[in-house]
């Protein structure tokens, strides 16, 4: 019988740890199933500008997976059971269950409202297909008023910036606030925080510092001072939270859901689960846990597969590198900031700032289209049979 080894999530992560397993590994003693609830790989980088009125392809998973032997369930998760080695799934013929061997858990992130009033049904949020178009309709309905319609963006972390930045070049005819809740880009250097702040001076973004939102209303947002922020359509960006799936199953997770994992990205209380990407609290090489970001899903996706490759052939654990470099910040098309971080997740003085930041930027941004498209390319061709039983070696992760 083969080995089932099945992905949970077609995002940046679950993409490249199915394709390169594809590659690496067998058929004739593995078979890979990826479960998605969408048909197409949804480039979260770009979510904003989708929602800001741009057009950004959306590739077929079934293209995306075609010819690599990936089997592609279109269904949405509703529960693991670790214990069963058991995923439930529903779909459009009313799912069931899906059993595996291995599983690599890379479900990714959704809004967070953190228990604000109203944000869930007065808020829009860019973390999903759906929700931007559904951001996008709104600014379309704003766009064809007479007078002029009012985009209040609660949330200063890299999502609201490049959300407000985006829709005020996007649609100059809107009004759009940005709501810090302390200093405007305090993790970036006085340089970038100097160039973020022309940035928003020069499209016209108000921005409001050391604000703190209560609550959300469908016209308004009521901020603790006792202030009322009139609005037309409130983009909710104050932060990120993990599907529950994985704690109602019993996984050992942190405070917010996340898995805990060893630096092998291998569940520390169920040893055939792996995460990857949002869904995993991994430590980085300078040991602290690595932040939801693409970066961050890159570098837990390789080390997740090369951990279960070697496992599953016998083969001694190495440890690939587990940092996060920097941040790129896109402010509208042509302008950005490229803001790298030391060791200990400071920033750098020095920083890219204008349209050289934008272009690297949307260098990545294509570059991580293409790769995700070509799951398996430039891997290397030769396909490891796997182990009758991994020997003692290749339980031995390198500390």
């Amino acid at each position: 019988m083969k080995h089932r080894i099945v992905v949970l999530g077609a995002g940046y992560a679950g993409t490249y740890v199915a394709g390169t397993l594809a590659r690496r590994l067998s058929q004739t003693d593995a078979e890979i199933t990826v479960v998605n609830a969408e048909p197409d790989f949804v480039q979260r980088l770009r979510l904003h500008q989708l929602a800001a009125g741009q057009e950004i392809e959306a590739p077929q998973l079934a293209d995306v997976f075609a010819g690599t032997g990936i089997r592609l369930r279109l269904a949405r998760i509703t529960a693991v059971d670790p214990e069963r080695q058991v995923i439930a799934v529903a779909d459009a013929d009313g799912g069931g269950e899906l059993g595996y061997d291995t599983l690599l858990y890379a479900l990714g992130s959704h809004v967070a409202d953190h228990g604000v009033p109203g944000v869930a049904e007065h808020a829009f949020n860019v973390t999903g297909r759906p929700s931007a178009l559904c951001l996008r309709e709104r600014l379309d309905s704003l766009s064809r008023r007479d007078e002029a319609g009012s985009v209040l963006v609660v949330g200063d972390g890299l999502t609201g910036i490049e959300t407000a930045t985006e829709i005020a070049e996007s649609r100059p005819g809107l009004s759009v606030t940005l709501v810090a809740r302390g200093e405007l880009g305090a993790p970036l250097s006085a340089g970038a925080r100097s160039h973020l702040r022309q940035a928003c001076d020069r499209l016209g973004i108000n921005v409001l510092q050391h604000t703190s939102v209560e609550a959300v209303e469908a016209t308004r947002v009521l901020c603790a001072d006792g202030t009322a922020l009139a609005s037309d359509a409130t983009v909710w960006t104050a932060g990120f939270a993990v599907n529950p799936i994985a704690a109602a199953g019993g996984l050992e997770v942190t405070e917010n859901g996340q898995i805990v994992v060893d630096r092998t990205m291998r569940s520390v209380s169920h040893p055939n689960v792996y995460a990857a990407g949002d869904s995993a609290y991994a430590i980085g090489d300078n040991g602290r846990p690595l932040p939801m970001s693409c970066a961050s899903a890159g570098y837990t996706g390789r080390q997740a597969t090369d951990a279960i490759v070697r496992r599953l052939t016998g083969r001694e654990i190495a440890n690939t590198k587990l940092e996060y470099p920097g941040n790129h910040i896109s402010l509208g098309r042509r302008d950005g900031i490229l803001q790298m971080v030391d060791d200990e997740g400071q920033a750098k003085p020095k920083y890219v700032g204008g349209r050289k930041a934008a272009r690297i930027k949307a260098g990545i941004l294509k570059m991580s289209l293409w790769a995700t498209s070509h799951p398996t390319f430039g891997l290397p061709k030769r396909k490891h049979r796997l182990a009758a039983a991994p020997d003692a070696s290749a339980e031995k992760a390198v500390a």
